[in-house]
C-alpha cells in the first residue's frame, strides 16, 4: 500500500506540469446557423443587441459575438438566449 505522502507528492508533481488540452469546436455550418437564427428571430421581435442582452443578464459585446459565430456558446447560455428570444433551443437549429 502506498504511503499518503507519496501520492500527495505524486499528485503535486502532477497538478504542476503544464499540459495543453485540444478542445473540440463546432462545424462552421453549425456556427453560421446558429448565428444567423439568432440575429434574425432578435429582428424579427424587434430587439436590439443590448435589449436582448439585458434579458440573458449577458454584456451586449457578447450577444454581438455570438451573432457573428465568435463564440462556441455552452448549452446553458444557449437556453437563457433561446428563452429571451421566445423560442425552444431546437428552433435555433
Amino acid at each position: 500500500m502506498p504511503m499518503v505522502y507519496g501520492d500527495v507528492e505524486k499528485e503535486h508533481i502532477m497538478a504542476s506540469k503544464k499540459t495543453t488540452i485540444k478542445l473540440r469546436q463546432p462545424s462552421a455550418k453549425l456556427m453560421q446557423t446558429l448565428s444567423e437564427k439568432i440575429r434574425s428571430r432578435r429582428k424579427e421581435i424587434k430587439l436590439s443587441q443590448e435589449e436582448l442582452a439585458e434579458r440573458c443578464d449577458l454584456h451586449r459585446t457578447y450577444i454581438g459575438s455570438v451573432e457573428r459565430g465568435e463564440r462556441n456558446v455552452t448549452l446553458s447560455t444557449l437556453e437563457v438566449i433561446a428563452k429571451a428570444l421566445k423560442l425552444e433551443i431546437r428552433d435555433l437549429f
